[in-house]
């Protein structure tokens, strides 16, 4: 019997950088952080990266958070608990702490590892994987880490392909044929293509894959340098692209996907980009498989009981059309059309709701019409509130995206109501 492989991941971590404000996405992260931002109907958008991680096989993992943490660390130890230390399990949460200098937080990601680098030696791992704790995938970090070792590379980094057209918003790289990184560019003016096709370009993902001794010697020559901005993608990576091998790894090579299904990566950072790929998941087969029993997204699970749709008359009907409705959900005598509704969410007669997205425990009341909407967690929508039909009636008391999506907070519905 031949001998069996080793799984690398049992010898690497997954650092998670997790501390970005999320600014883009305007009052939704006036109280969380970007990847504590609700996504799926149940969701987290840090589920993501901690479920990759946790399905590749990898059962060290860190998570350093910084702005407005609170909600992403309370989520974590409800749904991330399960980590046994004697099975050399662990899931340890990082915040910025002036662990070295008392006026110096996380000054960059690069940082960010760097202050923590006694703590990742405790764990004794060869690899470790650097990740972006704010986007939406499924990957096998297990086929990205051999990419790394089998090409024997200084760091690999994970790659999307784009349009050139549309490449100029990211980190690009070019690369030679056998994919190895010759120049790492900056949202440049004029992308380069690939070798097998000049219309299109690697983007970075912001997934990196080093040895841990050869990132520990990096990471401290940069804590020296007062010129560094101490950031991977501005700093370090242009660095290892002059001076060693740096490979890029094309995450279609290890997208987990069905057969026939495309390779799915969102950014969901403005307020139409997570509507929209909110909205996406109500499709009749969507493009992100949540149903996928074998790469399962791990989560913090309330215990509710299932959605209720009550009252049967002709304009008074509880109903849900191409929607996703979560658990606790009662839908009373409301229409809900291409809508995504989040735990709790209550509906009252009368009302519609369609492309909506609603978080946790929002009340609407008789009488509302919500279009085009996203509505933050525990809002409660006043009897007849008209909103997606005139946008500058909208525009008044709301956040309106370019793409005519609306926002509504708690707080803007109580500023309309004091002057109203």
């Amino acid at each position: 019997m031949a001998p069996r492989e080793e799984r690398l991941s049992r010898r690497s971590m997954a650092f998670i950088l997790a501390g970005g404000r999320g600014s883009r996405l305007r009052e939704l992260t006036d109280k969380r952080v970007k990847p504590a931002v609700y996504f799926g109907g149940k969701s987290r958008i840090i589920d993501f990266a901690l479920s990759n991680a946790l399905n590749s096989g990898i059962r060290k993992m860190a998570l350093a958070t910084q702005y407005k943490a609170h909600s992403l660390i309370r989520h974590v130890q409800r749904g991330w608990n399960f980590f046994r230390a004697e099975r050399n399990e662990f899931l340890d949460i990082l915040p910025a702490s002036q662990r070295y200098d008392e006026s110096m937080w996380y000054r960059g990601t690069a940082d960010a590892v760097a202050q923590n680098i006694d703590i990742i030696d405790s764990y004794g791992v060869d690899y470790v994987l650097i990740l972006a704790g704010d986007h939406i995938y499924k990957m096998d970090y297990e086929l990205m880490i051999r990419h790394h070792v089998e090409a024997g590379a200084d760091v690999t980094i994970g790659c999307l392909t784009v349009p050139r057209a549309e490449a100029s918003a990211f980190g690009v790289m070019a690369v030679d044929g056998n994919d190895v990184i010759t120049s790492f560019l900056e949202k440049p003016a004029d992308p380069p293509g690939t070798p097998d096709d000049p219309e299109v370009t690697l983007a970075s993902m912001g997934i990196y894959v080093f040895r841990w001794d050869f990132l520990r010697d990096l990471l401290i020559r940069d804590m020296q340098d007062d010129n560094s901005s101490h950031d991977f993608g501005n700093d370090l990576i242009p660095q290892i692209v002059r001076d060693g091998k740096a490979q890029a790894h094309r995450f279609a090579d290890s997208c987990v996907r069905s057969d026939g299904e495309p390779v799915y990566w969102r950014d969901v950072g403005t307020v139409d980009a997570f509507w929209r790929a909110n909205i996406d998941l109500t499709d009749f087969n969507p493009d992100l498989n949540l149903w996928d029993r074998d790469w399962p997204i791990w989560t913090y699970s309330e215990l509710v009981p299932p959605a209720k749709f009550i009252h049967d008359e002709p304009d008074r009907r509880g109903s849900a059309v191409s929607s996703l409705i979560s658990g606790g959900c009662i839908i009373s005598g409301s229409e809900i059309r291409e809508s995504l509704l989040f735990t709790q969410v209550h509906t009252n007669s009368y009302s519609s709701l369609e492309r909506a997205v609603v978080l946790p425990y929002a009340n609407v009341a008789r009488h509302a019409r919500l279009t085009n909407v996203v509505i933050d967690r525990a809002v409660r929508i006043p009897e007849g509130l008209v909103v997606g039909e005139d946008p500058e009636e909208d525009a008044k008391w709301f956040r309106v995206s370019e793409g005519g999506v609306t926002l509504i907070t708690q707080d803007m519905l109580d500023r309309r109501e004091a002057s109203l």
